[in-house]
């Protein structure tokens, strides 16, 4: 007698730390695991204050984690950081972040 296995897909689901440019020229920094869709979400209007009143958001940045609490430790470690710093993150400049970061600073 042969048993069939019915081979179970696992679903890898991708979590992302993002950064939004507003029209203000404000950054705004947050997680998810649908981007389009978050993006979608915060220039309708249905996403949190900050990005309500700034409106359109445009996506400048973003970055995949493999789980949820890892997306939000980046997102509150880049929260922290001063403007120039999130620039450079942006632009990809890692010279330029490691001479704003405090731990680099003579």
């Amino acid at each position: 007698m042969r048993t069939h296995r019915r081979a179970s897909k696992l679903s890898i689901i991708m979590w992302y730390t993002y950064i939004l440019k507003c029209a203000d020229g404000s950054f705004y920094t947050g997680h998810t695991n649908n981007l389009s869709d978050r993006l979608s979400r915060h220039n309708a209007d249905r996403g949190p204050k900050w990005t309500a009143c700034r409106l359109p958001v445009q996506l400048v940045y973003q970055e995949c984690h493999k789980d949820e609490g890892s997306a939000i430790k980046r997102e509150i470690q880049i929260k922290k950081w001063s403007r120039a710093k999130k620039q450079a993150l942006i632009q990809g400049d890692t010279e330029k972040l490691k001479s704003l970061s405090k731990r680099y600073r003579t």
